[in-house]
């Protein structure tokens, strides 16, 4: 069988962790694929010297070349990126992307392109790195209804958190050690703001409930609010808070959305650490299912898009209507549930506030959450420091829908015996 020819765009830290792989284990990727796997173009605007490639500094002469039959975008963003890869799949070329911003923000169109031509895009690479969510979503649960799916999938928010909770450190000291070792950029807001997570959630959401792909609708908060008195009241009620992408089918529709979590700490995912990612998804017939793995890196996220380039590679002579679909679902069974106002949304929440240390604080409070519906759960009073007159009162509340709670604590921090607002995180069982 003739060998297939792949151009890479991109030679950053994937682009090369992606030529190192190709190389290192060309033998058992040409097994698998049933043909070898050729590099022939590089596109990378810095220049290399590749023995055996041809390397061009314009990347949009790798999508022109004719000899090219899978192109592989590494380049990143949203803008040259959609122009390369439209390019290419006009021209005729399968795609191969780690790009998560530019599956969920224009996803839909690149898709109905690449139908129009026959082709395939695959971006196993563009949620969690190296862990085969996409493929496990897609093929290995396609039995399933997928009822939800939860997922830790930003390792710069996940170690921040982790340094936050074993060494009592605060959100600014460990964000300025995430960027003095490349986990954070000297710009952090995609990471530490929920942008990143809300990209890839929205893709595995798609795959999961048949839906199109809606970026614009996903709920996003960030972590920089969250101080080491919540992470230390947290880990004492049992619970371990991680910034969580969490995407639900309701009767109300689809909620989607990313934020801080309180999850209990025996939970496997509560205990993921570090850098790491994991995605627990709970199917109707095989129950609660969790993947787990490199979430970043050269070689990890370089093992998903070969694997990508392999899988390409079988199907390079299939029929177009016998392939995967790109979403999981035909598309022309996708369906248009509404994604969930993040106002309606129900869960549990925790709050923490500065009351006044007097009798009568703690009844006017609970009052409060009861003529809203909101039943208390659990109740926690610190004592006052020295010196101090104000108490932080922990509580943990019922499930409520969010826009009850809302105007519950809206109340509550009108009272005279609370001074500023009431820190609220919400909180999933995830059972």
């Amino acid at each position: 069988m003739n060998p297939v020819n792949i151009g890479i765009c991109g030679l950053g830290t994937v682009g090369q962790g992606t030529v190192d792989v190709l190389r290192r284990n060309c033998a058992e990727i040409a097994a698998r694929a049933g043909c070898s796997i050729e590099i022939s173009h590089i596109g990378a605007r810095r220049g290399a010297d590749i023995d055996g490639i041809t390397v061009s500094t314009d990347i949009f002469a790798v999508a022109e070349d004719s000899h090219v039959h899978i192109l592989v975008e590494l380049i990143g963003g949203t803008t040259v990126a959609k122009e390369l890869v439209l390019k290419a799949i006009a021209n005729g070329k399968h795609v191969v992307t780690a790009n998560k911003a530019l599956i969920a923000e224009h996803g839909n169109e690149i898709f109905a392109a690449a139908a129009e031509q026959g082709v395939s895009v695959a971006f196993e690479a563009a949620v969690a790195g190296g862990i085969p969510i996409i493929k496990a979503i897609r093929e290995g649960l396609a039995g399933n209804r997928i009822e939800w799916l939860a997922g830790i999938i930003n390792g710069t928010g996940n170690f921040i958190l982790s340094e936050m909770r074993d060494k009592g450190r605060d959100f600014d000291d460990v964000l300025k050690e995430a960027q003095a070792l490349g986990y954070a950029e000297a710009d952090p807001t995609f990471d530490v703001e929920g942008i990143d997570a809300a990209h890839k959630l929205v893709i595995l959401a798609s795959l999961a409930f048949g839906i199109p792909l809606q970026f614009d609708q996903a709920y996003t908060e960030g972590i920089s609010k969250i101080s080491t008195d919540d992470v230390e009241y947290a880990e004492q009620l049992g619970y371990r808070i991680k910034h969580l992408g969490v995407a639900r089918q309701t009767d109300k529709g689809v909620e989607l959305r990313v934020h801080p979590t309180l999850i209990p700490d025996q939970r496997l995912i509560a205990n993921v650490n570090g850098v790491m990612n994991a995605v627990l998804v709970q199917g109707d017939a095989v129950g609660p299912t969790l993947y787990y793995g490199a979430g970043a890196g050269a070689e990890p996220t370089a093992s998903a898009v070969v694997a990508d380039i392999i899988d390409v590679a079988r199907t390079l002579n299939v029929e177009p209507k016998h392939r995967v679909p790109y979403l999981a679902f035909q598309p022309n069974a996708l369906n248009d549930r509404p994604i969930v106002d993040i106002n309606d949304i129900e869960t549990a929440y925790y709050l923490r506030m500065s009351a006044q240390d007097k009798p009568g604080v703690l009844s006017n409070v609970a009052q409060i959450l009861s003529n809203a519906g909101i039943s208390v759960e659990a109740i926690t009073q610190k004592e006052a420091a020295d010196g101090e007159l104000q108490v932080p009162l922990i509580i943990l509340t019922s499930r409520s829908v969010e826009n009850q709670l809302v105007s519950a604590i809206s109340e509550i921090e009108a009272l005279d015996t609370i001074e500023g607002e009431v820190t609220r995180i919400r909180v999933e069982s995830l059972g």
